[in-house]
């Protein structure tokens, strides 16, 4: 026998994007937006979702879906400067989202954990093999693409800043970063 969620048709993906879609519109999130966008009652999205943060949880973990894993071979700096560039780039694209980020200090998804190990492999391959350094570094980087993107998003949302300079400057600090974690595993 189906649930109310599955007569009505949903799927977890389906309340998800659609949850993704609130957020990036600069709404607030509830079971009630969310629901109204699907064309059903509130209570359908609880057979798929554990209420409202499961829901954020759910949206911020699934964005990160779009991050792809480095290769086995690749450049241990390399590596780590594509993945965080990705991750800064996912982030202005998608400003609405950015300040759910800070304030859950990022996400503890499948996803999440998915790239912190990639991270992880980067680093011991880059000869951090400390555990705690790496959870250091992997720290530390994600605040400076999160806190980056927060910050050119603006307290308004409108992005104030010039687009190529922010870039810039994101690229020089993670440069500076990278290059202070790969020496602190030299020592």
């Amino acid at each position: 026998m189906r649930g109310p969620g599955q007569r009505a048709g949903l799927s977890r993906e389906a309340i998800v994007a659609v949850a993704r879609e609130v957020l990036d519109d600069g709404a607030v999130l509830s079971m009630r937006a969310v629901a109204g966008r699907l064309g059903v009652a509130p209570n359908a999205l609880y057979s798929h979702v554990e209420g409202r943060e499961g829901l954020l949880d759910a949206v911020l973990d699934d964005l990160l879906t779009a991050l792809p894993l480095p290769g086995p071979t690749d450049d241990p700096a390399a590596g780590l400067t594509a993945l965080m560039t990705a991750t800064h780039e996912l982030l202005l694209a998608h400003p609405g989202l950015v300040p759910h980020f800070v304030a859950r200090q990022g996400s503890r998804g499948a996803n999440a954990q998915r790239l912190g190990e990639a991270m992880r492999s980067l680093l011991d391959r880059g000869g951090v093999h400390d555990r705690t350094a790496q959870d250091t570094a992997i720290r530390v980087l994600v605040v400076h693409a999160i806190g980056d993107a927060a910050v050119a998003a603006g307290p308004d949302g409108t992005g104030a800043i010039d687009p190529d300079r922010l870039r810039a400057s994101y690229a020089t600090g993670l440069r500076w970063l990278l290059r202070g974690a790969l020496r602190a595993g030299e020592h």
